[in-house]
């Protein structure tokens, strides 16, 4: 069953359970432009909000609903990690003229980046800033 067939599946489900729908399955693809088909991960879900169709193309051997929960989102998560350095502790800053005075700024924005990890761990576990953003701990 293809991903559109899928989709449309998940929506009738949803119509009927009023639940979330979230299934996860696989195909091989090959697009024009590669030399081989790839092995494709699709994940469907249906909410209150609507469809959220996802393809993964992978080479890798696994579930499909390990390999998206597992690898793929952590990959995202980790991508809001570095992302949320850059922003919030301000490691995309290099303006000095010097490149071992932007590496030292790198270096303390990293070891504020851990240091926020350690207290969010050990000092907001079980509380609602366990998983807060750098931005939503800070002190202003």
């Amino acid at each position: 069953m293809r991903s559109a067939q899928w989709q449309q599946a998940a929506e009738k489900q949803y119509a009927l359970s009023n639940k979330k729908v979230r299934w996860f399955d696989e195909f091989h693809y090959a697009a024009r432009s590669w030399q081989r088909t790839r092995r494709i991960i699709v994940k469907i879900e249906h909410t209150d909000k609507g469809s959220h169709p996802r393809h993964v193309v992978t080479n890798l051997i696994g579930k499909p609903q390990f390999l998206y929960d597992k690898l793929y989102s952590a990959r995202g998560e980790m991508e809001n990690r570095i992302k949320e350095q850059q922003l919030d502790l301000l490691a995309d800053r290099t303006s000095c003229h010097r490149w071992w005075s932007n590496q030292f700024r790198l270096l303390l924005s990293s070891l504020a980046y851990i240091l926020q990890e350690t207290i969010r761990r050990l000092a907001l576990q079980g509380t609602e800033l366990a998983q807060a953003y750098v931005s939503t701990c800070a002190l202003s």
